[in-house]
């Protein structure tokens, strides 16, 4: 085993070898005279586990102690003060290990937004998208949009379910476009997505990124590696703090360190180092390092539902919930790869607007061919169908704040879903969009009747009691460490530094000033390879002048309301 952390001093210590942590390893240990440390609170993403591989098992992981932190909000106090649950990835490549592996960049204007705060002009869509490229291969094609030599293989998803072809038949029977590449030129429109699945596996970050490099004598990974806090001499952080196996302390010198944890652990442990609220963190009797009042706010997420009918045809993927199925489902994809275990299932979806206020899409939709949840239950034991759908910017904010300084107590997560007229409003207009598509003629041979909500669930209200009472978490929080140069920012958007020390960055979702309008795991590594970049002091990619699809340049000035325009059907 090469040196123990503990014995000599590090380059760079990454704290978290989730999503982020594994590009960063990869990157910065690139340079041989680099050392670098991973520490990761979980264990291995182990090669013969079938559930992290295999693309259909994935409803095992998440719930499951083994593989999920199995974090809980706060009682919600405008879902009924449901505590909302949310699944973290408890072992190397963190949640791209148990995630949906849907690959979603958001929108070319989401970039365009984040450049308009004040400092952020470099985060514009024009230099995000030659990192985007850098850390893809599309198997679709490469092209100005796509990337074709990256670590992150992507597959388009087959859709061939007859079902998924009335979903895009549906889509357009409603007003909505087709996009060829909701990636690409076009986002908003409804086609095949890209997935984090090759050649019939899930293809993590730690696959992609880690696992090739984990021979670099320069690279030491550890694993049951939780992270107490961070050291400081002055401002200057100088290590970390760390629980081995959950006993053994440890220590790690370091020249600079990296948080990597993601948008619940980085401000936690922010936190509990002494960088965060001043006033919080003294009245937990935690001494103060820097006061920065943004750690832990601005939290932001997407929230979803399941919108699910009953199917009349036998055409769905049913069948593959048996038991009696499951051997040879197992068996095709444990020696060959293939068949309905070889497929995360969510091949299709799209993103519109769910009003003609909004300049790009607001909604986003994931069809499935069959009526399930996440925690494998379903509502029939027939033939089903259904859309996750949410509004993608919700302007609820919430916060993560510790309630102690031991660091194995979860921090307090609150995010206020629901608590505001613009996100009450897009909700109604989320349900109502996908009634209208789903009710096409497309749908006519297929369609057995509404199961969830019901049909009972109509008024305005009815809905939003619905969405309170039924609704997850689409896992992606977000936001927590913004960067930015205004007094609620936390991380400097040129060196990724946490602002006023020194040493210390941080580089995950919690960065973002706002959530894309998508899944989050590609920008958050397309953030890690830009950070990568910054960190490392080289020359920035060049900016990407193509050009992307806007709504408003393609309105004619005499254009009637278009169908995102919602109401009663």
């Amino acid at each position: 085993m090469r040196a123990r952390a503990k014995d000599k001093a590090w380059d760079f210590v990454i704290v978290g070898g989730g999503s982020a942590g594994c590009a960063l390893a990869n990157r910065l240990s690139a340079d041989p005279s680099t050392s670098v440390l991973v520490l990761e609170a979980g264990h291995s993403d182990f090669k013969i586990d079938p559930f992290v591989h295999m693309p259909a098992a994935l409803p095992i992981p998440i719930g499951n102690r083994l593989y999920d932190w199995k974090y809980e909000s706060e009682p919600e106090p405008f879902m009924g003060g449901r505590r909302i649950r949310h699944a973290r990835g408890k072992l190397l490549g963190g949640s791209s290990s148990i995630n949906g592996m849907i690959f979603q960049r958001g929108n070319p204007m989401d970039y365009e937004r984040w450049a308009a705060d004040k400092g952020m002009d470099s985060w514009d869509y024009q230099h995000c998208l030659p990192y985007f490229k850098r850390m893809e291969t599309c198997l679709a094609g490469a092209d100005e949009w796509r990337g074709g030599d990256g670590p992150l293989v992507l597959e388009r998803g087959p859709a061939t379910n007859p079902l998924f072809t009335a979903f895009f038949e549906a889509a357009q029977q409603a007003g909505y476009q087709h996009s060829d590449d909701v990636n690409g030129y076009r986002q908003e429109g409804f086609g095949r997505f890209d997935r984090n699945v090759h050649r019939g596996r899930r293809l993590s970050a730690a696959r992609a990124y880690l696992h090739p490099v984990l021979d670099r004598p320069n690279l030491t990974v550890e694993t049951f590696a939780l992270t107490t806090r961070v050291v400081f001499e002055g401002k200057r952080a100088v290590g970390v703090d760390y629980l081995r196996g959950g006993a053994l302390r440890r220590h790690a010198r370091a020249g600079e360190v990296v948080l990597a944890g993601g948008a619940f652990n980085s401000p936690q442990l922010l936190q509990l180092s002494g960088v965060g609220n001043a006033a919080d963190l003294r009245a937990l009797g935690v001494d103060v390092i820097q006061d920065l009042p943004g750690v832990g706010e601005n939290l932001q997420d997407h929230l979803e539902v399941y919108i699910q009918y009953a199917c009349r045809l036998p055409v769905s993927i049913t069948p593959g919930l048996r038991w009696r199925n499951r051997p040879k489902i197992g068996f095709d994809w444990l020696f060959f790869r293939r068949g309905l275990g070889a497929t995360n299932h969510f091949e299709g979806g799209g993103f519109c607007r769910g009003n003609d206020e909004v300049d790009y899409p607001n909604l986003m939709f994931h069809f499935l061919p069959l009526a399930i949840r996440y925690d494998g239950s379903s509502p029939t034991k027939g033939h089903g169908y259904q859309v996750h759908v949410g509004p993608m910017y919700a302007d609820t904010c919430g916060s993560v704040k510790i309630t102690s300084r031991d660091p194995r107590r979860n921090p307090a997560l609150r995010f206020n879903y629901l608590s505001t007229p613009t996100d009450r409003k897009e909700w109604v207009e989320a349900i109502r969009v996908s009634r209208h598509i789903l009710n096409q003629a497309a749908f006519e041979p297929y369609n057995a009747g509404e199961i969830s909500p019901g049909p009972e669930v109509e008024t305005d209200q009815e809905i939003l009691d619905w969405v309170a009472k039924d609704a997850e978490t689409a896992l992606h929080p977000s936001c927590t460490a913004k960067m930015g140069v205004d007094d609620a920012s936390v991380v400097d958007p040129l060196t990724m530094r946490v602002h006023e020390t020194q040493g210390l960055r941080v580089v995950d979702a919690s960065v973002m000033p706002y959530v894309p309008n998508g899944n989050i795991y590609a920008p958050v590594m397309m953030v890690a390879e830009k950070a990568a970049d910054l960190i490392l002091g080289n020359t920035p990619l060049p900016a990407a002048a193509v050009p992307y699809y806007r709504y408003r340049d393609h309105m004619p000035l005499d254009a009637p309301p278009s169908r995102s325009s919602t109401g009663s059907e």
